[in-house]
């Protein structure tokens, strides 16, 4: 497997000195490609271009594409979350509301099938696999999300290999009617970014699935098992293994190379402040470079969070010299990056 090649990258990045006004132009750029070929997986018609026009400035209409439009636009919103919220504990919650955001848009959790769905060939149609009945799937998906957290807490398995054998099982399960793949593609972005494997949100996998989609779901299939009862459970799982790690060492390598190219002189000053800094405080430059002044309900937007959890990162941020206070009034209150920060956007 590629672990070292994935251990090589990530250091690397670690110790690249990136601004953030890049940081923040490559977030983007992965999100919008991560969106892209994660819905082309699915049978979504948008080119890249419409994908950027859809997304980014909010331009849809084209004739018959509506329901490309809105995939699209609900899996870069469920991106969008699962960046804000990945510092959390996985829950039961966490991924129904991933889900229902990919589906319906709605940051509102989902619940699981309540019948029996199948997987069929798009040419022959033919039931190429048979999930596992609809009343064992909560007891399943329960388990799981508990085997996550126990094995991140734990730090004894790999992160990649935890975000490969979830990526395999939520697949396996398939607990939904629709929209399990984009899902669980995102439920690897969550653990990958939880573990310190995100590499801030700048690189995206679903590109190299919808790439080399014949050995995705090749890889997925492990030996042809058509029934969940039939043993799927206890299948040999190295070739996905082996697929999903050379995938992420190929993701991680590309970041590196193209963070140098377009970054090729940044000081050490700017590198080390840079690392002084929380997540949320980097999330939060990306939107000091849009405007000068913010409110707490711009941070709360931008960062995905309620106000009164943006209040108190402010509250924190103030005491902290991150940012000081730019109009005082308790009805138009705004705050000003601090000078010292200043440099970095």
């Amino acid at each position: 497997m590629d672990l070292a090649k994935i251990e090589e990258g990530k250091k690397q990045f670690e110790t690249t000195p990136v601004s953030a006004k890049l940081l923040s132009s490559l977030r983007k750029s992965a999100r919008l490609v991560a969106t892209h070929y994660s819905t082309q997986i699915e049978g979504n018609r948008l080119t890249m271009e419409e994908v950027t026009q859809v997304v980014d400035k909010n331009i849809g209409g084209l004739p018959g594409r509506e329901r490309d439009e809105k995939e699209v636009r609900n899996y870069y919103l469920a991106l969008e979350y699962v960046d804000a919220n990945y510092t959390k504990i996985l829950t039961e919650k966490i991924l129904q509301t991933i889900h229902g955001l990919v589906l319906y848009g709605k940051k509102k959790p989902t619940l699981y099938r309540d019948g029996q769905n199948v997987i069929k060939d798009g040419f022959s149609n033919a039931i190429v696999y048979m999930p596992p009945e609809a009343s064992d799937v909560s007891m399943m998906m329960q388990d799981l999300i508990v085997w996550i957290n126990d094995k991140l807490q734990e730090e004894k398995i790999p992160v990649p290999i935890i975000a490969a054998l979830a990526h395999y099982q939520f697949a396996t399960i398939h607990p939904y009617y629709d929209g399990n793949g984009r899902t669980a593609r995102l439920l690897t972005n969550y653990i990958l970014h939880h573990g310190g494997y995100g590499l801030k949100g700048i690189y995206s996998l679903e590109e190299y699935y919808a790439k080399h989609i014949h050995g995705y779901y090749d890889a997925l299939a492990v030996e042809d098992i058509p029934n969940y009862y039939m043993g799927r459970e206890q299948a040999d799982l190295t070739d996905f293994l082996e697929y999903f790690t050379k995938g992420m060492a190929i993701a991680f390598t590309n970041i590196i190379e193209n963070s140098k190219k377009q970054n090729p002189v940044i000081s050490n000053d700017n590198s080390k402040l840079l690392r002084e800094l929380s997540a949320k405080q980097r999330m939060s430059l990306g939107l000091f470079l849009q405007q000068k002044e913010i409110t707490t309900n711009d941070l709360a937007i931008h960062l995905g969070v309620s106000k009164r959890s943006a209040a108190i990162l402010i509250k924190k941020w103030l005491g902290s010299d991150f940012l000081i206070i730019g109009n005082s009034s308790k009805k138009a209150r705004t705050y000003l990056l601090h000078h010292k920060w200043e440099k970095l956007i």
